[in-house]
């Protein structure tokens, strides 16, 4: 199967599987494939401990970190591979920034935001593995990540909710929304293969499209 795309991003919620999906697809398909650097940022355990102290620095270190990474890899051409797929896109930043500042500070950073974003290219498609919040929290605890065992599901829910309110003020964009709360692409290749068809093979227009598996 031949990709349709030159760039697409896998988004999701924390614990979707955004990460092993774009990994795999990029295997398959010899994409490029760009992977959110965010292990090394050491404001993300501290906000976990304290979002009120710690959560308008640590969105400003995404934002900068996000940037150059996208910057830096999506600029060089790479003739030997078909297209590229990432597990992330900048756009993440305002979504979890909505998430966790309030009043003059998401104002500011959102600002800063827009001014940033035009400066990048734009995917050709958004894919979004949708899953409800009690799922995520149970992928959540199976990765066993320390830093995120104080993740609650009102948390995950305010994430979503900010992706979705991006989606709308962001019309242009083509969104696939994937409901996989009852498939496991992960351990199952019959049900990966069902995203991936569904990924390229479907045609969507600009907007939010949703597909659920």
């Amino acid at each position: 199967m031949e990709s349709r795309y030159n760039y697409v991003v896998i988004e999701g919620n924390i614990g979707a599987g955004k990460t092993t999906l774009a990994r795999h697809i990029a295997e398959d398909f010899n994409a490029r494939l760009i992977l959110e650097q965010f292990s090394d940022n050491p404001f993300l355990p501290k906000f976990y401990d304290d979002p009120v102290k710690y959560s308008f620095p640590l969105e400003l270190s995404f934002l900068a970190n996000r940037y150059k990474q996208l910057k830096d890899e999506l600029e060089p051409q790479d003739l030997f591979k078909s297209f590229t797929v990432a597990d992330y896109y900048f756009m993440k930043s305002l979504v979890f920034a909505a998430s966790t500042l309030e009043g003059d500070e998401y104002n500011l950073y959102r600002q800063i935001f827009y001014i940033i974003y035009g400066s990048l290219p734009k995917p050709d498609i958004y894919v979004y593995l949708h899953l409800s919040p009690e799922n995520l929290l149970k992928n959540i605890k199976k990765r066993g990540r320390e830093y995120e065992a104080g993740i609650t599901k009102e948390y995950l829910q305010s994430i979503q909710e900010s992706y979705f309110a991006f989606f709308r003020q962001n019309p242009e964009n083509k969104y696939l929304v994937i409901d996989v709360n009852n498939i496991d692409f992960v351990k199952d290749k019959v049900h990966y293969n069902k995203i991936v068809k569904t990924i390229f093979e479907g045609d969507y227009q600009a907007g939010l499209n949703t597909v659920m598996l």
